[in-house]
């Protein structure tokens, strides 16, 4: 049976992932998407600790907030136009 304590975490941390993953559909910014998909990620390994599932969690940090944030945040940088340097026409 859960105590209060990890029902009170739970709930917090079920509101987390919530909220954030609502961010990273309704942000209109790519970078702070990418921000708030890696909130949601660690959101959800910290519900696999919960449940002592911990190599489940490991995993989870591991490939997708270690690999697949990562890349998507280097394609974002990679991809972003530079708006500070103007071109002169000829």
């Amino acid at each position: 049976m859960m105590g209060l304590y990890e029902t009170i975490a739970f709930v917090l941390f079920a509101v987390v992932t919530i909220a954030s993953s609502w961010g990273v559909v309704l942000v209109r910014d790519v970078w702070h998407s990418a921000l708030l998909l890696g909130v949601a990620l660690l959101s959800v390994a910290v519900h696999y600790l919960m449940l002592r599932a911990e190599f489940v969690a490991a995993m989870q940090i591991l490939v997708y907030v270690g690999g697949v944030l990562i890349l998507i945040t280097f394609a974002v940088m990679l991809t972003r136009k530079d708006e500070s340097v103007v071109e002169v026409g000829a």
